[in-house]
């Protein structure tokens, strides 16, 4: 059988980044060489798996025990994000760090710092994957699919192994925020799940984000600079005046903990038009609206000061804090708490700063908190993961599936 690590450099070598642009499920065909990969895989362990038409892969372990158990899920999504570059990945293998400097081959001069990434000390005398500067990593969320496929595989390794029904379920597109929207929960056959899908070891979050997109359009009016006096309205510089009037302090690099931001994501403009994009965010419902409005209230000054239609913004909502819908269910955290005890792990419960796969299906009706996979710095070529910290997932997840099936459970 595989080792871990061999399995999760062999996904991470495979393009998978979604495309927020696209209108196609999923939105990227690159997405489904690593989706069509992991069916094989399964089926080929002896896991009855299928991939269906919207690039979900759905595959079940019948329960080998007489007793009612729940069934119990696992998901990860295999799409990368589109914020660094994802194709050509080379990851670099560290073993035994020896909490220094991480020298970053493919670009001459870049290292991977314990003083900029105080947490990297965490992991003295472990074996560390990193990029090697030029693309990210990929393990958000390859980290959390390796962690599940190696589970599966010590599964059928070990059948002596007392479990109840184990589905498992990799998805596209959750970058974008549209990863479970054909998801068919009722035929996945899940009671509960969770995402593998969280970062350092430890973590465990059952509440996320509201999240919302929004896309800002400016009109400009383009003079010959020479006779501009009074007439040119610059579409670029009216679109940096409208984000100098959201409050700075609620910036992703000022908040933490429960605090929202407005992300700006990207910009293109000239003088005669510019387009710009956000991501708003905040735990607390009420903030969040009044975040949205706030965004709203900006556009309409600018259009008050030069002119209706200058400025006009598209608010697209992308996902609710999933508390609400898995605290009523909550001994589904218990059972996580437990299964990391038994690995030695202490439980880190605290809110996630971004969303997952888990955030919808929690609301469409399948209770889903979020385990830790292992990585850090996600989204960026600073990325990194600890081989260990995918085994420890791997393993927790054999101990809540062990848990379910515990009759004193």
């Amino acid at each position: 059988m595989e080792k871990l690590l061999d399995r999760f450099l062999r996904y991470v070598a495979v393009d998978t980044q979604s495309d927020e642009d696209s209108q196609s499920q999923p939105s990227t065909a690159k997405q489904l060489d690593l989706l069509e990969m992991l069916c094989r895989e399964l089926n080929d362990m002896g896991v009855e798996a299928h991939l269906d038409e919207y690039g979900y892969v759905i595959g079940a372990i019948p329960s080998n025990t007489g007793d009612e158990v729940p069934a119990i899920g696992f998901i990860a999504h295999v799409d990368t994000s589109p914020d660094a570059p994802g194709a050509g990945v080379k990851p670099q293998i560290i073993e035994n760090y020896d909490g220094g400097d991480i020298a970053l081959n493919g670009v001459p001069g870049l290292f991977l710092k314990p003083e900029e990434f105080p947490e990297m000390l965490h992991f003295k005398g472990l074996t560390l994957i990193t990029t090697d500067g030029t693309t990210l990593l990929g393990a958000d969320d390859k980290a959390g699919v390796a962690a599940i496929m190696h589970a599966v595989q010590y599964l059928k390794e070990h059948p002596e192994i007392k479990h109840g029904p184990v589905k498992i379920g990799f998805t596209p597109d959750e970058e974008i925020g549209r990863g479970v929207v054909k998801f068919d929960v009722k035929k996945f056959g899940a009671d509960y799940a969770y995402t593998i899908d969280g970062g350092e070891t430890g973590e465990l979050e059952f509440e996320n984000f509201n999240a919302a997109s929004a896309k800002i359009h400016i009109r400009g009016r383009n003079i010959h600079p020479g006779y501009a006096k009074g007439k040119m309205l610059n579409a670029s510089l009216i679109a940096m005046e409208l984000n100098g009037l959201l409050p700075a302090e609620q910036k992703p690099e000022y908040t933490c903990g429960y605090e929202g931001f407005f992300h700006l994501t990207n910009f293109n403009g000239t003088v005669e038009e510019a387009d710009f994009s956000y991501i708003i965010r905040d735990h607390d419902r009420t903030l969040f609206e009044k975040k949205k409005e706030t965004l709203l209230q900006c556009v309409g000054f600018i259009n008050k000061k030069y002119g209706e239609g200058t400025a006009t913004a598209v608010i697209t909502d992308q996902y609710r804090n999933m508390r609400e819908q898995v605290e009523p269910h909550y001994f589904i955290v218990e059972k996580a708490v437990k299964a990391m005890e038994m690995e030695g792990i202490k439980a880190k419960i605290q809110p996630i700063r971004g969303g997952t796969d888990g955030a919808n299906l929690s609301f469409m009706g399948l209770p889903c908190p979020n385990i830790f996979a292992g990585g850090l710095n996600f989204h960026g070529k600073m990325e990194f993961v600890p081989l260990e910290s995918i085994e420890a997932a791997s393993n927790v997840i054999v101990n809540i599936i062990k848990l379910f099936a515990a009759t004193e459970d």
